[in-house]
């Protein structure tokens, strides 16, 4: 075990080591010394004060009378379309995964409660169909949405068209190849045998070549961009994109590490997924669209980089408490309870700047997809990570660990928070691309309503039944059958939950599709929850 300790700390030293350097240059070029002034470098000149995506009612529209106002809203219209195939190509491969995942997630979910559910079949046995649904929401839906949403709004924040949009595509083409690969070897039982890491590390080398060349693009825009400020959107994109090959890289290093040294790896890996690969694309999304469909900068631009440099300081060894009570030294989960805690310092500073941006103007959450979807996605970001630093303690891990409440917990986090602001992404995204508006309002409405209400039942049930089975598994005298009949009516209602929201990914696909066919009717106005006038379908 002693290995594999010091190799981990080594590879954290490493991480703030580069991170140091990185601050010390970010303090070097002024990036911290702008203050206020740097929360407007997303608008361009005379867009402060207006809505990009004009939800509310009664605001002046935003009118160009400048030359340079001209010139600024053309770059961006530039900046958009250069990024469009390279954008449309990872989007629709990841809602075909949402949509392959979600029918896994709900058949792997009725089985629980309903074991003889297509019992007949080895392909449909749980411990194949589990690991294929979590590997197709996570590394298809949200890693290849977060990417498409990223090579979009980089050429927006660095001001410039996208460059090497070829290794983009190129990238999500071995990137769907591999997710083809790896889920029939996990459907023929050719699997790792590690929750999140399932995939044969022969095909993980795919996964590698497609995020280094999707890197390609995004570095060299970097170093071409005319807008000297790195946006704090910016630094979360950046980031993530330099922390995930390098955590999937170590991981997925084949025979390294054996045993129970692997399983400490593992929930390194897997908590850093969430931490330091999906985490810094929700924010850094939320970070840009709530204040553009605002109008408004963020209402603490220092408060951001705190943000996110305390993130990249506390969350590397977060995941260890996932195996209290292991056969590791009881100062390393110290260790990693201490750093789940601090996590509230980033986490209280973002939920400041996002909730606080957003102070005075919820009425707007009445009318606009995005904001909607987006801000409550980062609300449920809150939620989610206060609740992971309160069950890191030993007191409340004691009774929810190895129970349904971790995996209610684990929604909250990847579905509540990451899906939600990658579904409102795709709404603000859309129509730019294909300059056209969504066709149905309805369908964002049923789409909004089918989630929401999915995930609450889902969140609800599991988490009352994880909590009262772990009240009953300290009770010694509690016979075991009877904890596993006790929980059988919360899954059910997992069950249900999961039944509206991949109903809801149904009405989102098809509603994607047709953008992608630009179907209905031309509009001069954007598809809002409501409207004024009676609308004609």
């Amino acid at each position: 075990m002693t290995p594999t300790i010091a190799l981990l700390l080594i590879i954290t030293f490493l991480l703030s080591t580069v991170g140091l350097l990185l601050l010390i240059w970010s303090i070097a070029t002024n990036q911290f010394s702008q203050s206020q002034a740097a929360a407007r470098t997303i608008f361009s000149p005379g867009e402060e004060g207006h809505s990009e995506d004009p939800a509310l009612e009664g605001a002046p529209p935003y009118v160009v009378d400048k030359k340079i106002d001209d010139e600024a809203v053309n770059a961006r219209w530039l900046a958009d379309h250069s990024s469009k195939p390279a954008v449309l190509t990872w989007l629709t491969s990841a809602v075909i995964w949402l949509l392959i995942g979600s029918m896994y997630g709900l058949f792997s979910s009725i089985k629980m409660h309903y074991p003889e559910f297509l019992a007949d079949s080895a392909w449909w046995t749980f411990g194949r169909i589990r690991p294929m649904h979590l590997n197709a929401v996570t590394y298809g839906w949200a890693s290849m949405a977060g990417i498409g949403v990223i090579l979009f709004l980089i050429p927006r924040l660095f001001k410039t068209p996208l460059y090497g949009t070829k290794y983009a595509i190129t990238g999500a083409v071995i990137w769907n190849i591999g997710m083809l690969l790896g889920l029939g070897a996990i459907n023929l039982g050719l699997s790792d045998g590690q929750e999140w890491l399932e995939f044969p590390w022969q095909i993980d080398l795919l996964f590698v070549v497609a995020g280094a060349l999707c890197a390609i693009p995004l570095l060299i825009t970097c170093a071409k961009r005319t807008e000297p400020h790195l946006y704090v959107s910016s630094w979360y994109f950046l980031a993530a994109l330099v922390w995930f090959p390098f955590l999937f890289f170590i991981a997925n290093a084949p025979y390294l590490f054996p045993g129970a040294t692997g399983a400490t790896v593992n929930w390194w890996f897997a908590h850093n997924v969430l931490g330091l690969w999906v985490t810094p694309i929700g924010i850094g999304t939320a970070y840009y669209l709530i204040p553009k469909i605002l109008g408004r900068p963020i209402i603490s631009y220092k408060l951001s980089l705190i943000g996110f440099w305390s993130l990249a300081l506390f969350y590397s060894q977060v995941g260890i408490h996932h195996i209290i009570g292991g056969p590791i030294p009881t100062w390393l989960v110290t260790l990693s309870i201490v750093h789940s805690v601090m996590m509230s310092v980033p986490v209280i500073t973002v939920a400041i700047n996002h909730h606080g941006t957003m102070w005075g103007h919820f009425s707007m959450l009445k009318d606009s997809p995005t904001l909607r979807f987006v801000w409550i996605g980062a609300l449920m970001y809150t939620a989610s990570s206060l609740q992971g630093s309160m069950e890191a303690l030993r007191s409340i891990n004691v009774i929810t660990h190895f129970t349904h409440y971790t995996v209610a917990h684990a929604h909250l986090g990847m579905y509540a928070f990451l899906s939600f602001i990658l579904f409102g992404a795709v709404y603000f995204i859309m129509p730019r691309l294909t300059d056209w508006e969504w066709p149905w309002r309805r369908m964002i409405s049923l789409h909004f309503w089918l989630v929401a209400s999915g995930i609450l039942i889902y969140f609800v049930s599991l988490t009352t039944a994880g909590w009262l089975q772990g009240l009953a598994l300290l009770d010694a005298k509690t016979p075991f059958l009877e904890i596993v009949q006790m929980t059988i009516p919360y899954l059910q209602g997992r069950t249900l939950g999961g039944s509206l929201m991949t109903l809801g990914h149904i009405v989102f696909a098809v509603h994607f599709v047709a953008m992608l066919k630009r179907s209905g009717t031309a509009k001069n106005e954007p598809t809002l929850f409501r409207v004024s006038a009676k609308e004609v379908s």
